[in-house]
């Protein structure tokens, strides 16, 4: 019992951290919102809205929807978060963080993991002056 509160101690130390790098103050909702995305196994992708609900079924209270928005964002622009566009309306942000490849069912609305094994060689032939490719990341969109 002891192992599990300073585990526990140790998460809330991170993440009142990650708060303050990304230029958040640690509140209770900005910690609980740290403890839905960072004390998991396995990542996970997930929309502002499929996160609210996360949160509230979890803590089983109501969280501002702005606050949930604000501090996904601050975690996106310092780097915790990675921001995936499917089309202009429709974002998804990912756990993982590292260079990888998705798969987007249509049907399903659902976002998976494609390891860049599974992806042959990519090679881009137009270059931008004064520019150098930092990644490359390729969509699949699935449909039935």
């Amino acid at each position: 019992m002891f192992r599990t509160n300073l585990d526990n101690i140790v998460f809330f130390v991170k993440y009142i951290e990650k708060l303050r790098n990304s230029g958040l103050r640690p509140t209770k909702q900005r910690l609980r919102i740290c403890q839905v995305l960072f004390n998991t196994q396995k990542t996970f992708h997930f929309t502002i809205n499929d996160l609210v609900k996360k949160i509230k079924k979890q803590i089983n209270n109501n969280i501002s929807l702005a606050t949930v928005y604000n501090t996904v964002r601050a975690f996106e622009k310092k780097g915790y978060l990675k921001q995936i566009s499917i089309n202009s309306s429709e974002t998804y942000f990912d756990t993982n963080i590292s260079n990888h490849h998705h798969f987007y069912d249509l049907k399903e609305e659902k976002l998976i993991d494609l390891k860049n094994s599974d992806v042959g060689p990519i090679n881009i032939k137009k270059k931008i002056n004064g520019k150098k490719i930092k990644s490359v990341e390729v969509l699949v969109k699935l449909e039935d």
